[in-house]
Order: structure tokens, then C-alpha cells, then sequence
């Protein structure tokens, strides 16, 4: 049987991150972290789609979408919505990193992958992944702390979906090119 040049968790590793990467991204810019509805004194189909760059305001029964909306209840200056504006950023710029150095190491053109180097980037890629996974989780904790008006309904927005999925996927291709360090250690 041939042999196969690019190991199995490699492959894994190498689709997986940029997945989560894509998710990552989509999470981090668009702006529906939380929804708030039902907001008294306002029509019954208004609806705040909060992010952590952007507050939108949509009409649902005619799909009116107005972005840009001013903060007036101090949500941006929350610790959870800053700490995201700065984690989540650069979870994406060490995502590329890692997926460079990933590039590097397994080195599919090669008769031999760099195990050592595949290793090294599955560590950046898992630390990108945690790095995204931290501002996610405290948000989705501190979701119903956050600014709203009484008597709001507060649910989780897709952002904050899409960020917890893209991390998941970091970490679990981090894991499997981290798994590069298994054969380094058999050398």
C-alpha cells in the first residue's frame, strides 16, 4: 500500500481551524451577540440586535434595519463587551498565525511533514481557540447583566453562536495537529 505523506490528524487540523477561523470572523463583526425584544413602550416587533462593534434596530414586520444605533445605556462600556473587543480580534489574528505555521509544518508537497513544527502551530491554534472561547463564555454569563430596559426579553444572538462554534472548532484543530508532538516524541 502507498504510504499517505499528510497524517490523518493533520488533515483534521488543517479543516477545522479555518472553519472555526470563518465562524470566528463572522461572529466577531456582525452584530447579534444578545436580542432584545418586547422593550416597553415601543412597537411589539422591535427588535436591538447588540453586538461588540454595534447596536441595530429592526422593525420585523417590514424588515427595517437601521445600524449605528448610540449607546445610551452605557453597554459598550460594560467589561464583558470590552474584554470581547480586545480577545476576540486577536484570537483572529493568532488563528492566522497558527494556520501559517500550520502551512509550514505539515508541508503537503513534501515527502515528510514537520511534526515538530505542525505541533507548534496546533498549540497557537488551540490558545486562538481558548482566547475566543473566554469573551464568549463570559458574555453569554454576564447576558442578562448587561444594560437593557426593564421589562426587556434578553436571548442569545447568532454572533454568539457562530463564536462558540468557530472556538470549538479552534480547539479541537489545534488538538489534532497538536497530536504532531506524538510522533516528535517516538523520534
Amino acid at each position: 500500500l502507498p504510504r499517505m505523506r499528510t497524517p490523518t490528524a493533520m488533515i483534521v487540523g488543517l479543516v477545522l481551524c479555518p472553519c472555526g477561523l470563518l465562524l470566528t470572523l463572522t461572529g466577531t463583526l456582525a452584530p447579534s451577540w444578545r436580542k432584545v425584544s418586547l422593550v416597553p413602550n415601543q412597537p411589539m416587533d422591535l427588535v436591538w440586535e447588540q453586538g461588540i462593534w454595534d447596536i441595530c434596530r429592526e422593525r420585523q414586520s417590514t424588515h427595517d434595519r437601521l445600524c449605528g444605533q448610540a449607546d445610551e445605556l452605557g453597554y459598550f462600556e460594560e467589561v464583558p463587551v470590552r474584554v470581547a473587543q480586545g480577545l476576540m480580534p486577536s484570537s483572529l489574528v493568532i488563528t492566522l498565525l497558527g494556520l501559517v505555521v500550520a502551512a509550514l509544518g505539515v508541508r503537503c508537497w513534501q515527502e515528510e511533514p514537520r511534526h515538530l513544527l505542525a505541533g507548534v502551530a496546533g498549540l497557537v491554534l488551540l490558545l486562538s481557540g481558548l482566547m475566543s472561547l473566554v469573551p464568549a463564555s463570559w458574555y453569554t454569563h454576564e447576558l442578562w447583566a448587561l444594560p437593557a430596559l426593564p421589562g426587556s426579553t434578553l436571548v442569545v444572538g447568532y454572533s454568539l453562536v457562530l463564536s462558540y462554534l468557530g472556538s470549538c472548532l479552534e480547539i479541537l484543530g489545534g488538538l489534532a495537529l497538536a497530536l504532531s508532538f506524538h510522533h516528535c516524541c517516538k523520534e
